[in-house]
């Protein structure tokens, strides 16, 4: 009976290395997880652009990016033109976030930034009167207002959407002075 004897073979010295370095470039490369945000939650947050074009200081138009109902969750906080508008023109509402003037003042809240007496919220959902006349209006048709760009902001400043109950969504960053449609036909 013939017996081998190992004297110095390198197979397994190889293979070690070369399992160990597989797995350093697996842990490297992230494994395909999702992008976490700073609290080690994923981040959720869409970017999307409004649904129509957005005039540039030129006056020239500056068409969209494609934009799905899919990239913006019913249980997601937002506070920015282009995310609130799609939320309203996909849920019909307003997004969780956001609270009442009344609301607001029952938690002690009289002006200014809201983040002390409410943080991560946002005020909306009051009525707009339309008393200027700007929107255009219809048998049934109600407004509604909320602050865009508010939250941890130390004033609720000029930036609203204005939407109605037939599925209109406007956007003024003038305090009402001058609306841009971004869903809906007038």
């Amino acid at each position: 009976m013939r017996t081998f004897k190992n004297k110095g073979s390198r197979a397994p010295r190889i293979i070690l290395i070369a399992a160990a370095f597989a797995l350093v470039l697996l842990l490297l490369s992230g494994c395909g997880l999702q992008d976490i945000s700073y609290n080690g939650a994923p981040d959720t947050s869409p970017t999307v652009a409004a649904a129509s074009p957005a005039p540039e200081a030129d006056g020239s138009l500056t068409e969209p990016e494609e934009t799905s109902s899919s990239m913006i969750r019913e249980d997601g906080t937002y506070s920015s033109k282009e995310d609130v508008a799609l939320y309203i023109h996909t849920y019909g509402k307003l997004p969780s976030n956001y609270i009442t003037k009344k609301e607001a003042q029952e938690l002690g809240w009289s002006g200014g930034s809201l983040e002390p007496y409410a943080p991560g919220r946002c005020i909306g959902g009051s009525y707009f009167g339309n008393y200027e006349g700007l929107l255009p209006s219809a048998d049934g048709r109600t407004y509604r207002e909320c602050d865009i760009d508010t939250l941890g902001a130390d004033s609720r400043g000029a930036k609203r959407i204005v939407y109605s109950s037939d599925g209109l969504v406007y956007y003024t960053d003038d305090h009402y002075e001058s609306f841009t449609l971004l869903y809906g036909d007038d």
